[in-house]
């Protein structure tokens, strides 16, 4: 408390924008090749010490929380950090001995010789904290300063954009009615056992019946491997066997928060509170587990599927590929906008545009849209897959001067068709290029919002990047 409020007294606030000075003494006596960042990074370091670039993360900031607790990371070195992350694909334990060990990153990220860098766990909250809006305003902050006229014979000029969509995966197992049900008992065991010290010694006791499910599991696995002509049967039977196990669970789980709701009174009521919530959450996506399964005995279609109860907000989605009928996750809508429409061009990214479920591609156009305008850009030319449709093309984005669509007839001379339908299928290699470089190829974050945030370091590293070449 008396720390706080010397805090208040001298004005000292408790989010941190800049990390300050980074040169010390000892610095003089190191070589130039070492005290000199690489020209990649010198060039990402430029732009992201250009002014506004932080203004997000301030803005997003609680105004109860800015000068009230312990003081943050420094906003400028956390999102180097992630940039580093982004642009390598290490882990969080990884980045942090990486940097701790490498003079260039150090400096890069703006860690002095003798400046401690964050733990891991430090950093992967500030990234669930910060959330994907904060990331992705930043990115649109860079792309505004790229684009604006202020920026001078730098200027990226926007002619010509594409258009496509893709699945970022999510990471589960592959999803099977066995499966779902043998982690919702173990899910809503832990979680109970968790509660009960909340409960008391009286408190219901939920049973882990996720052994007896997995024994199931595995019998179903050895019928298949077996080759006998009757798994399918076997399979139905024991599945319809795991959900009544798990409805016994359920209803566990539910007397369980019963009586933390009643309980609830005087000291320690919130907490008692919470973990009602969380178990009667839990019982929600489990029940949907049960009706799966009743649905599947019934030979009735199931709609809406829940593939995960650690991510449930993960969904199938079958995009027609050979090696991958069935990919589960989210579908995000790229948009990268280029100075041209040259053999390998490589241009800027705008946030994603996403939701849970198998969108299509005109249910994610018109924040596609929302994005162009808000940055004022209003490409010249637009080159999209035959998934488009010209009648939302049309209603949600900016009017172009040339607009082609695969597949679509497009009233222009057959050398523009052809230059544009080519500039099109660099679509495909750029998600690839995304996929593979920046690890958007799967969220290691849950839920929708954790996809959104995973895909926004990595566009905002890839927008870095191409910056820094063009400045090379």
């Amino acid at each position: 408390m008396i720390a706080l409020q010397i805090g208040r007294l001298w004005g000292l606030g408790v989010l941190c924008l800049s990390g300050g000075q980074v040169e010390s003494l000892f610095d003089l006596g190191l070589p130039a090749c070492v005290a000199e960042l690489p020209a990649d990074l010198a060039a990402v370091d430029a732009v992201l010490a250009g002014p506004g670039v932080l203004t997000a993360i301030e803005a997003s900031w609680p105004e109860g929380a800015v000068s009230f607790g312990r003081p943050t990371v420094p906003m400028d070195r956390f999102v180097r950090l992630m940039v580093v992350k982004a642009r390598s694909g290490w882990g969080y334990e990884t980045l942090v001995r990486e940097v701790s060990d490498s003079l260039h990153l150090r400096r890069f990220c703006r860690f002095g010789l003798w400046d401690r860098v964050p733990d891991e766990s430090t950093v992967r909250k500030l990234v669930r904290r910060l959330g994907a809006e904060v990331i992705e305003a930043i990115c649109a902050q860079v792309i505004a300063a790229a684009t604006s006229p202020r920026a001078g014979a730098r200027r990226f000029v926007v002619r010509a954009a594409r258009i496509d969509s893709t699945v970022v995966e999510a990471n589960i197992r592959y999803p099977t009615d066995l499966g779902l049900a043998q982690d919702a008992a173990r899910s809503l065991a832990r979680e109970a056992n968790r509660a009960r010290g909340l409960a008391g010694v009286a408190g219901p006791r939920v049973r882990d019946r996720s052994r007896a499910i997995a024994g199931r599991l595995l019998r179903v696995n050895r019928s298949v491997a077996a080759r006998t002509g009757q798994s399918r049967e076997l399979a139905l039977r024991l599945t319809g066997e795991a959900g009544e196990l798990l409805a016994v669970s359920i209803r566990e789980a539910r007397r369980l928060a019963g009586v933390l709701e009643r309980r609830a009174r005087g000291r320690g009521a919130r907490a008692k509170q919470a973990a009602a919530a969380r178990l009667r959450r839990l019982c929600e996506l489990a029940e949907k587990v049960c009706a799966q399964i009743e649905l599947r005995l019934a030979g009735k279609p199931i709609r809406d599927r829940l593939v995960s109860i650690a991510d449930p907000d993960a969904r199938p989605i079958r995009k027609g590929k050979l090696n991958k009928p069935t990919e589960f996750g989210s579908v995000m809508q790229l948009t990268e906008l280029c100075q041209n429409t040259r053999r390998g061009a490589r241009g800027l990214i705008l946030p994603v545009s996403t939701g849970i479920g198998s969108l299509n591609e005109a249910q994610l156009l018109p924040a596609t849209g929302q994005r162009l305008r808000d940055l004022g850009l209003r490409p010249r030319e637009i080159a999209l897959d035959g998934g488009f449709q010209p009648g939302p093309v049309r209603e949600h984005l900016p009017a172009p001067e040339r607009l082609f669509i695969s597949g679509h007839h497009a009233p222009h001379a057959r050398k523009t068709n052809r230059r544009l339908a080519k500039f099109r299928v660099g679509a495909e290699g750029r998600i690839s290029h995304l996929k593979r470089r920046y690890g958007l190829d799967r969220s290691r974050l849950k839920g929708h919002a954790g996809a959104r945030t995973w895909a926004a370091w990595s566009i905002l590293a890839y927008n870095l990047d191409t910056l820094a070449l063009r400045a090379a």
